[in-house]
This record gives structure tokens, sequence and C-alpha cells, in this order.
């Protein structure tokens, strides 16, 4: 008996591994945000997060806090959460990537959002970084998945603090540029960093698909954007990063918000850094 619960244990914990196993492909993140998912609904958020996490997660509740922190000290949630990603990408180094889509709360009024999620690679498995929800209406519109796999698989072999620093700083200064310019030419500048396909979680709205589509909302309700950067990670080849920080936004109807967001950052074939998906939730002060 001793003997076959043992070999049960071992079994569920391979089970487990191969649940998170990252091979560098958006297919096996998929996978593991699936199970990640699956994980929530048979153990629990608490337990779930406890797995999955890296030690240096944060998690946006809507504050960001380590998640190990945050989970260690909480109950499990009494309210079933599940959510489907329609939108995934992984560099081309294998070592970060992202999901995003919606989510559903089951309360007795059952309660609508946006999730995005940053994951890392750590040892061969896929870990969650960064992760947020941002409330909104029902989802009515029907998005096709776009799970992007990478068009190759490049990632350096040696790779020094030095040169890891430097990586970031670039990001830094991008997204400093963008700030500067948000301030002398509005939120117009928007259009100079986002991707064509990009993708803006606002609370209150369904995810918002395209350029056009992000600079329109902006110019709708928006009057100014100041953005202040206090984290950012890149993958350790050159074509993901994010970041995360305290935005205050001033809107037409003499209002000013602040929210936490998450930029994600793609490079394009110029070597320009541009915004594939932001993401805000309110702050708490």
């Amino acid at each position: 008996m001793k003997h076959l619960f043992s070999t049960a244990i071992a079994s569920l914990l391979a089970l487990s591994t191969f649940a998170q196993k990252s091979d560098g492909t958006t297919k096996s993140l998929v996978n593991a945000e699936k199970d990640f998912a699956k994980s929530v609904a048979k153990n629990g958020d608490k337990d779930a997060f406890l797995e999955y996490s890296l030690g240096s997660a944060l998690v946006f509740r809507p504050n960001p806090v380590n998640a190990k922190t945050f989970y260690s000290n909480k109950a499990n949630s009494e309210n079933g959460v599940s959510w489907t990603p329609n939108l995934a990408k992984v560099s081309r180094s294998g070592d970060l990537g992202f999901t995003t889509g919606p989510y559903e709360v089951d309360e007795t009024d059952k309660k609508y959002g946006q999730y995005l999620s940053i994951w890392k690679s750590e040892n061969g498995k896929w870990k969650l970084a960064i992760d947020l929800g941002t409330e909104s209406n029902k989802p009515l519109a029907k998005v096709t998945p776009q799970f992007v796999e990478p068009k190759d698989h490049v990632a350096p072999k040696f790779l020094n603090e030095k040169e890891i620093k430097a990586g970031k700083e670039i990001i830094l200064t991008t997204e400093k540029t963008l700030n500067t310019l948000l301030k002398t030419h509005g939120i117009a500048a928007f259009g100079g960093f986002l991707t064509n396909d990009a993708r803006l979680l606002f609370p209150g709205n369904e995810a918002i698909d395209g350029k056009g589509k992000i600079v329109a909302f902006y110019n709708g309700m928006v009057s100014k954007i100041s953005l202040k950067t206090t984290g950012v990670d890149k993958a350790i080849g050159s074509d993901l990063a994010y970041t995360y920080g305290v935005a205050t936004i001033d809107y037409k109807a003499d209002l000013r918000e602040s929210f936490n967001y998450v930029f994600v950052y793609e490079k394009a074939a110029d070597a320009s850094w541009n915004l594939i998906v932001q993401a805000f939730v309110p702050a708490e002060r």
C-alpha cells in the first residue's frame, strides 16, 4: 500500500511538471495556461498560484504584490473563476511569453473581464511572472484565437548581467520617449508606438483590438496620459519585453484617475519596439 501511494504521488508530480513544460513554443504556453486554469478549478486559486508562480511573480489585486506572499496569506476563494486564452505569443528565445483573453467569476451576480498573464520559463517549466485582470461587461464579440508561434528559435548562449541590463535600458528608454511624446503631442503619440494588431484592456470595456480602434478609443475619452515606469523585463533574445507602472489619466470629462498598467512590447523589423498589449487596472491609494 505504501509503495502504491508513493507511486501515485510520483505520477501526480510528473503530470504537474509535464503540464507546465516549456519547449519554446506558444502551444506549450497555451497548454500550461489551460492546465493552470484546471488546477484553479480543482485545487483552488491559492494552491494553483503557489505552484505556478515564480518567486518574484507579481499579481495586481489591484496594486502589485508578490504572488507567493499574497496567496500564502489567504484562503482559497469560494467563487469559481474560469478563463480562456484567445491571444498568446512566445519570444523567439522561448523564455518569455504572454496570454490574454476573457474571464468569468461565478458569483450570485456573475462578473466578467479580461486578463493578461506574463509567463517566463524556469528550469524548463512555464511560470507566472505577472497576472492581472480588469473587469468589463459580459463579452459579446466573438474573437478568433490567435496563438502565434515564434518564426524561429534564436537565443544567445551566453548573456552577462551587463548585457541584460543594457537590453532592459532600451525598453525603459522607449517608454520614456513615449511618455515624453504623450506630454508634447497628446494621445496621438500612441499611434506611433502601437502594432497594427495591438490589443487594449481597459476597465469597463471588452478587449479593443487594432491600432485604429485603440487610438479612436483614447481620442474619444482621454485628454492626456502620463506614465511612471516601476519595472521592466525582457526576453533574453530581442523580440518581447514588458513594463509595469502607474498611469495617470485625465479624461475629457474633467476627471483624473490613477491606474496600474502592464505593457507588452514587441520588436519590429526596423528594430523599433512597439506596444502589442496594454492592460490597465484601477490603482488603490
